[in-house]
C-alpha cells in the first residue's frame, strides 16, 4: 500500500481539483520554446527592451510568491533560472480570473513544470523578469522537492546526503544546478577527446559488449546466458582484443568509447560499470603514445578549463603542462619505497612486502608484490601526471617485450593525483609468443588467481595473419572527469552509480 505524506496528498488534491477545472495537468500538445533562460538575459537590452519581443519559456516552478493580485514565480529551464512576474489582470484581461484564483494560486505549486509566453522587462531592483501574458501547466508534481533554505546567508535543509543524492540523480540536478554543470563538463570532455582523434583521421568504431570469451584486462566479468544459443557469455571487461582484430583486418587506426563492466568492488574510484576510450594505431610505438597522450589531456584540459592548470580543491592544483615526469618501473619504485625490484629476489621483495604491512596471497608471484609496491607507495606521491614506463614482462601479458630491457614490456601507465588514469602499450604482435603468455595466464588461473586471462583461440589465429606494430592506449574517462572537474568521487561524474539495494 501506498503511504503518503500530508504534502504529497495536497498535491494530489491539486491535481483532482484541476481535473475537475477541466484542466489537463499532462497536455499532450507541443508547447513552443522560442527562449530559454540564459538566452534571454543574454539578449535583454534595458534601454530597448521591445527588441526581444515576445518571448516563450518553459521551466520547473522554484520559488513562488503570492502577493495578492501579482505574483513573482522562479522557474528553472535547463540552461538556469529567471524571473516570471504574473499580474491577474494581464493574465486574465476578461472577467473570469479563475487561471489566477483557482488555477495557479491554489492548484500549481513549486516543482511543477509550466510554460508561459510574455515579454521581458527589468524590475526596480534590477532584475530580468517575464512579464506573463499567458500561462499553461505542462506537469504536475506529485512530490515536495527537498528545497534548500537561505537564513542570514546561511543554506538550511540544503540536498547533500550523498547516498539520496546518487540514488535519486534526478531530483539531485534539479535542485543543485553545480551538479548538472559536472555533467555538462563530462560532455564537453568526451566530444574533445573525439575531436582530437578525428582530427588525425582515426576511425571511431563498435565492438562487441557480450562476448563468448572475455579478455583484454585482468578482472573478474559479469556472466550472462543467452537463451536462443544456449550459450554463457560475458559482459566485456575491455574492448582490446576485437580493436586488434581490426588492425588485423586492415584499418590503421580505430577508436572505440566503451561501457566495461567489471565484476569488483565499489569504492570512490571504482564502479563496475565504468567507461573508457581505447585507441590503436598501427606502425606506432609506445614512445609515440606517450607524446601523444600528453597533448592530447594538456589540449582537452584548456578546451573544457580554460587552461591547463586545474584547482582540484583547495589542497591540490594539477598541471597538465607538457613535458610530464616520466620514470621506468624500476626508478619509481627505488625512489618511493626504497627497495630495486631489479636486484631482489622474489623472497627479499616478500620480507620487504610484509615488514611494509602488506598482506600477501597464497598464490602471489613477483608481479602482484610489484603491483602492491606501485600502490602503497608510488601512486601517492604522484599528483601532477606522470608516466611510469617500463613493466615487468610478467605484469603485461599483451605488451610487447621491450626493445632493450630483458624481462620487461613497453608499456606505460599515466597515473596524476596518486590514481591510474590510462594504461598504453607496444602491442604484442607475435602470435607464438602471445600464445605462450596466455597459456601462463591459465596456469595462474587453475593456480587460484580468478582475474588472470582466459586463453582466446580465435584472437590468437587473428594474430597468426599478422598484426603490424601498434600502438595501444586505454584511457579510463571517469576518473579524467574526476581530474578535470574536482569530483571526490566517481560516483559524482556517473549520472546513475550503482548502489546497494534500497530498504
Amino acid at each position: 500500500m501506498l503511504h503518503l505524506s500530508e504534502q504529497e496528498l495536497v498535491r494530489r488534491q491539486e491535481l483532482e481539483t484541476l481535473l475537475s477545472l477541466n484542466v489537463n495537468p499532462y497536455p499532450t500538445e507541443e508547447f513552443l520554446i522560442t527562449h530559454h533562460a540564459a538566452e534571454i538575459k543574454q539578449k535583454f537590452n534595458p534601454e530597448q527592451p521591445e527588441l526581444l519581443g515576445n518571448v516563450s519559456i518553459a521551466g520547473r516552478i522554484m520559488i513562488k510568491r503570492i502577493q495578492g493580485k501579482a505574483s513573482f514565480v522562479d522557474i528553472q529551464d535547463a540552461t538556469g533560472k529567471i524571473q516570471l512576474y504574473i499580474n491577474r489582470e494581464e493574465l486574465c484581461p476578461t472577467e473570469d480570473k479563475s487561471l489566477y484564483e483557482n488555477i495557479f494560486k491554489h492548484n500549481i505549486s513549486i516543482g511543477d513544470i509550466i510554460g508561459v509566453e510574455g515579454t521581458v522587462f527589468l524590475t526596480k531592483t534590477g532584475e530580468i523578469t517575464v512579464r506573463v501574458k499567458k500561462l499553461k501547466i505542462l506537469s504536475k508534481c506529485l512530490r515536495p522537492l527537498p528545497m534548500p533554505k537561505e537564513v542570514d546567508g546561511k543554506v538550511y535543509d540544503a540536498f547533500t546526503d550523498p547516498e539520496q543524492r546518487y540514488r535519486m540523480r534526478y531530483v539531485d540536478l534539479i535542485v543543485n544546478p553545480h551538479v548538472r554543470e559536472v555533467f555538462i563538463k563530462r560532455t564537453r570532455i568526451i566530444n574533445a577527446i573525439r575531436d582530437f582523434f578525428n582530427a588525425r583521421g582515426f576511425l571511431e568504431v563498435e565492438t562487441p559488449i557480450l562476448q563468448p570469451i572475455y579478455g583484454g584486462a585482468t578482472a573478474r566479468p559479469f556472466v550472462t546466458h543467452h537463451n536462443a544459443l544456449n550459450m554463457k557469455l560475458y559482459l566485456r571487461i575491455a574492448n582490446e582484443l576485437y580493436l586488434k582484430r581490426l588492425i588485423v583486418g586492415g584499418f590503421e587506426a580505430v577508436y572505440e568509447f566503451a561501457r566495461d563492466f567489471r565484476n569488483e568492488g565499489l569504492s570512490r574510484f571504482h564502479n563496475p560499470e565504468f567507461t573508457q576510450v581505447e585507441l590503436y594505431v598501427a606502425y606506432k610505438d609506445y614512445l609515440w603514445m606517450m607524446n601523444l597522450v600528453e597533448e592530447l589531456i594538456e589540449q582537452v584540459a584548456i578546451t573544457v578549463n580554460g587552461s591547463p592548470i586545474v584547482h582540484y580543491n583547495e589542497n591540490i592544483t594539477i598541471d597538465f603542462s607538457r613535458p610530464w615526469k616520466r620514470y621506468t618501473l624500476q626508478e619509481a619504485i627505488l625512489k618511493f619505497a626504497g627497495i630495486d625490484i631489479d636486484q631482489a629476489t622474489l623472497e627479499e621483495i616478500h620480507q620487504f612486502a610484509l615488514r611494509a604491512g602488506i598482506s600477501p596471497e597464497a598464490h602471489w608471484k613477483r608481479e602482484h608484490y610489484i603491483d602492491e609496491l606501485i600502490s602503497k607507495f608510488v601512486e601517492p606521491n604522484l599528483i601532477n601526471p606522470t608516466f611510469l614506463m617500463d613493466y615487468p614482462i610478467e605484469m603485461s601479458p599483451l605488451a610487447k617485450k621491450h626493445r632493450s630491457k630483458p624481462g620487461y614490456v613497453e608499456r606505460f601507465e599515466l597515473i596524476c593525483n596518486t590514481k591510474e588514469i590510462c594504461n598504453a602499450y607496444s602491442e604484442l604482435n607475435d602470435p607464438l609468443d602471445q600464445r605462450a603468455r596466455l597459456e601462463e595466464q591459465a596456469a595462474n588461473r587453475a593456480a587460484g588467481d580468478e582475474e588472470a586471462m582466459i586463453l582466446d583461440e580465435d584472437f590468437l589465429r587473428a594474430l597468426e595473419f599478422g598484426m603490424p606494430p601498434t600502438a595501444g592506449l586505454g584511457i579510463g574517462i571517469d576518473r579524467l572527469v574526476m581530474l578535470l572537474t574536482g569530483a571526490q568521487s566517481i560516483k559524482d561524474v556517473i549520472f546513475f552509480p550503482h548502489l546497494r539495494p534500497e530498504n
